[in-house]
């Protein structure tokens, strides 16, 4: 049998998702199960070794619009499969998935153009998006029967560059500070970030900063004449994953990085600035603590974050005491 697993949203619903990889496994043991993601997704579960394969999907670039839809739908007809599971649940995505005649298709009952879909199940958005994700298999067994622990896999050091592993601290010695994300209204203010820093380094825990390129601004006021290895802007995927797998402890905003954490089972402060772990996206069985600020009417103000706050005071955001994150960082690791 062969089966298809289709995940093409951001990175951290990627990591998300990474467990119904197992759960598939449990079902069916003998399956050659593949996974189609994005581009950039596709560093995250490609040493999957449960995995046959990983099918990259460049949905907003080479193959975007109506022309790269049918293409890969195309290309996946020919992979014959005989299943494939879609959490993904965008109506291109469903389009897809029927496009491919791909026999016995699985789908979420609230995605776009579900009635493609032979068999669709339903999520329990008030669980953890983790349990939402796996629930895609809930009516071929009990969720209980899943193994719920998020699965990466980071690449040795000899696949890192050397130009970045010789600014690396030592292996679990130091601490990951991630003060960017995608949107605005999830980005604790740089100084509270630059405040953590400096009483880590103070502690002699080294500080490396971790983020996209768009991130480089903000983590450029956070190093600015600190002894810290910003790497912002300069790792792949797959390092980014490394220096996070051989980290002492993690400090971020609700974003990727906050998943990775989980998924390496790294202690993790999580700040929640306009969004709330009760949307199903906090951390998830690893030792943490969210720090968020508290008592203003106005949060959560929407699930994924947006670029403006609505009310234009952010206070989320810029409110949030330093103190705050520091005592949640010597709750959960000895300094």
């Amino acid at each position: 049998m062969k089966i298809l697993l289709v995940q093409t949203s951001f990175l951290g619903d990627t990591i998300l998702s990474t467990p119904v990889i197992k759960g598939l496994h449990t079902l069916y043991p003998d399956a050659r199960i593949w996974m189609m993601t994005t581009p950039l997704s596709s560093s995250l579960v490609k040493r999957d070794p449960i995995l046959s394969g990983v099918i990259s999907y460049d949905k907003r670039g080479k193959e975007s619009g109506v022309s790269g839809l049918i293409r890969m739908s195309r290309r996946i007809k020919k992979m014959r499969f005989d299943k494939v599971y879609s959490l993904h649940r965008s109506f291109r995505t469903s389009f897809l998935v029927w496009l491919t005649g791909i026999p016995e298709r699985t789908g979420c009952d609230d995605a776009g153009l579900s009635f493609v879909y032979n068999t669709r199940t339903k999520r329990d958005f008030s669980t953890h998006d983790v349990i939402r994700n796996l629930s895609i298999l809930s009516k071929e067994a009990k969720l209980e029967t899943f193994d719920s622990d998020m699965r990466l896999f980071a690449p040795p050091r000899d696949e890192i560059s050397r130009r970045l592993v010789g600014r690396l601290p030592e292996k679990g010695t130091y601490a990951v500070l991630v003060p960017g994300s995608v949107w605005k209204t999830k980005m604790w203010k740089w100084q509270g970030f630059r405040s953590v820093a400096e009483f880590l380094l103070s502690k002699d825990i080294p500080v490396v900063l971790l983020g996209a390129s768009s991130d480089k601004r903000v983590c450029s006021s956070v190093s600015k004449g600190l002894p810290i290895a910003d790497v912002s802007g300069e790792t792949t995927i797959s390092e980014a994953m490394y220096i996070m797998k051989h980290a002492k402890l993690s400090v971020c905003n609700d974003s990727m990085s906050l998943h990775m954490s989980s998924a390496f089972k790294i202690p993790t402060v999580a700040v929640f600035c306009a969004t709330s772990p009760e949307f199903g996206y906090g951390p998830w069985k690893n030792n943490s603590v969210v720090v968020e600020k508290t008592g203003l009417h106005c949060k959560p103000c929407r699930p994924h974050g947006s670029n403006t706050c609505p009310t234009g005071t952010e206070a989320c955001m810029n409110d949030l005491s330093p103190d705050n994150v520091i005592n949640a960082v010597t709750s959960i690791v000895e300094l």
